[in-house]
């Protein structure tokens, strides 16, 4: 998949295009790119798809921003395995929120992109003050040569798809209803890097993930596994969170993993957890024996959702 940064002056052929935040890429995102892929076949053009980079609510109003599901580099990953031949990530700044949706249209999606078949979700709305719609988008594709759909909701597992929806199940706890709404386990990738080592201490030696956002969408002790860069599956208990016990308030939040038999030492790899199911919030603990003590405990229950979760 081809990453552009920018939008030609011009076009040098034309494109389908689907434009998105696409965070997590859910079933709802999943189905958008399905039909941009059979459009663009159809077609004989590349699919593509227009990204924003940070995501505008950040821009404009950080402390209020949701927090993310996937890095962008997660995200990208996402896109290219569900076929996506090039994506645009625009950067969101000031003169990108300036630009008016008379303007979008014209000189970023007709003249700079060669936009002939656009999709969007039905509430899409872009341009300076968010002054364009759906509606603008239909009403000039006439004169602009471009097919326009709308894509609507995606309801699964009783609800509406979308990056909130996900949110809202993964702070509740409820990792295996947030799966089913993305179609896989969520999942924090990062490379493994080096901790306190308090781990080791306490005789559960852990390898720590780096995490690229200091709000991650869930935090607590979970059954995960932990895939390696050769693809192999490795079973473990994980803690995410700010580690009350042996950290002051204000810490940020770390992601260790405790990986059943295993000796070897991964520190630089660029690993991925899958959350699988999650056991309890955090707590802290009068002492290190106490928290020992409670890590044999999780240790213990992971082993077992495991051992059912094989039967």
């Amino acid at each position: 998949m081809q990453i552009l940064r920018s939008v030609p002056d011009a076009a040098s052929s034309p494109v389908a295009l689907t434009i998105g935040n696409f965070d997590g890429v859910h079933l709802g995102h999943q189905a958008m790119l399905a039909k941009l892929r059979a459009a663009a076949s159809v077609r004989g053009l590349p699919a593509c798809v227009m990204t924003f980079e940070p995501h505008p609510r950040e821009f404009f109003a950080p402390d209020q921003a949701p927090v993310r599901l996937t890095t962008l580099r997660e995200k990208l990953q996402m896109l290219r395995e569900h076929g996506v031949d090039r994506a645009y990530v625009l950067r969101f700044n000031f003169a990108l929120a300036q630009v008016t949706a008379q303007d979008f249209i014209e000189r970023i999606l007709v003249r700079g992109l060669g936009v002939r078949w656009l999709q969007v979700g039905d509430d899409f709305r872009f341009g300076a003050r968010r002054a364009g719609d759906l509606a603008m988008l239909r009403a000039q594709a006439a004169q602009h040569d471009y097919d326009v759909e709308g894509m609507a909701t995606v309801e699964h597992d009783g609800g509406r798809v979308s990056s909130t929806a996900v949110r809202e199940t993964l702070a509740g706890g409820d990792v295996a209803r947030a799966g089913r709404l993305l179609g896989r386990p969520y999942s924090i990738s990062g490379r493994v890097v080096s901790g306190d080592r308090l781990g080791r201490e306490l005789g559960f030696p852990t390898a720590n993930v780096q995490m690229k956002h200091n709000r991650p969408p869930l935090t607590g002790i979970f059954a995960v596994e932990l895939i390696r860069d050769d693809g192999k599956r490795l079973q473990g208990v994980a803690s995410l969170g700010v580690r009350p016990t042996v950290k002051a308030r204000g810490a940020a939040p770390v992601l260790e993993v405790y990986i059943f038999d295993f000796k070897e030492e991964i520190y630089g790899e660029l690993v991925r957890v899958d959350f699988l199911h999650k056991f309890r919030d955090e707590a802290k603990y009068v002492d290190l024996e106490t928290l020992k003590q409670q890590i044999a405990r999780d240790v213990a229950d992971t082993r077992a959702y495991f051992s059912r979760r094989a039967a």
